[in-house]
């Protein structure tokens, strides 16, 4: 579930359980009813206001407090009409002072933009990853620093120029196919549906595979076997179209595919 402000800001929020997105979908929808009733009362107060201000204008027998408070008032209705005018986030992008983001953004989207068809970030990311990472122990498997991911998903949005060989990031830990009977034919018709993808997904995903393959060649030091690197990546490249009961099934699943994907790379990702 996405979640864009006013100002711009976005919050992507990620749950297994459909009925506890449903519950947080519900009370965000009742916050902002609230808040636009709120903001309703504000309007009728600054009308009352300013309603109020004009018949003290027409009086000669204003108190000098009285003209203090009908100035604080003016002055804040003034304020609040100013912000309320502010600029939308489309037209300042158009000028040039916010960037596109790279979370959140669609895929073939971000590609078009960098004018590639594997997004920037990932093959820093995975740069990175391959020159200190390899040997790390659970690699992929050990959640990083939130603080620290969140930093850097941050600079990734905002920064044109991003260092990950700087010190900070020296924390390495980033954050129907299965079906077919017969094994060979599994394999082919796997490598069916990567060559149906768009270029930028098919792209990406054969740069991911390959430096997760490596990942495994380091299993000894890093403890990530294929098993392991399917149960960690199975949930979060293969998602259900819709959310069901079932779960557990579709882990499952998820976790065979990446694990066939990595075993018969050199297949799947032939050009034949």
């Amino acid at each position: 579930m996405q979640l864009k402000t006013r100002q711009g800001c976005e919050y992507l929020m990620q749950y297994d359980t459909e009925s506890i997105i449903s519950d947080w979908l519900k009370v965000m929808q009742d916050t902002i009813r609230q808040l636009e009733q709120d903001h309703l009362s504000e309007d009728e107060d600054e009308a009352a206001s300013d309603k109020e201000d004009k018949d003290k204008k027409r009086t000669s027998t204003r108190t000098s407090s009285g003209t203090s408070d009908s100035e604080q008032r003016r002055v804040r209705t003034k304020l609040r009409r100013f912000l309320q005018r502010r600029p939308t986030l489309q037209s300042v992008k158009e000028r040039g002072y916010i960037r596109d983001n790279v979370f959140g953004c669609h895929l073939d989207t971000l590609c078009h933009r960098e004018n590639n068809t594997v997004p920037k970030f990932v093959e820093k990311c995975i740069r990175a990853v391959e020159r200190r990472g390899l040997d790390v122990d659970g690699i992929y498997r050990v959640s990083g620093n939130l603080a620290v991911i969140q930093k850097l998903r941050h600079k990734a949005d905002h920064e044109e120029q991003l260092d990950l060989e700087d010190g900070q990031w020296e924390e390495i830990h980033f954050i129907a196919a299965i079906q077919v009977p017969d094994y060979s034919l599994r394999v082919s018709y796997m490598k069916d549906l990567v060559r149906s993808l768009p270029l930028p997904n098919h792209d990406t995903m054969e740069l991911l595979f390959k430096h997760l393959r490596k990942v495994v060649e380091h299993k000894e030091s890093n403890r990530m076997s294929v098993q392991s690197i399917a149960i960690v990546f199975g949930p979060t490249l293969l998602r259900p179209q819709t959310e069901s009961a079932n779960m557990t099934i579709h882990m499952v699943f998820q976790s065979q595919i990446v694990e066939l994907v990595l075993n018969e790379f050199q297949t799947v990702f032939s050009q034949s």
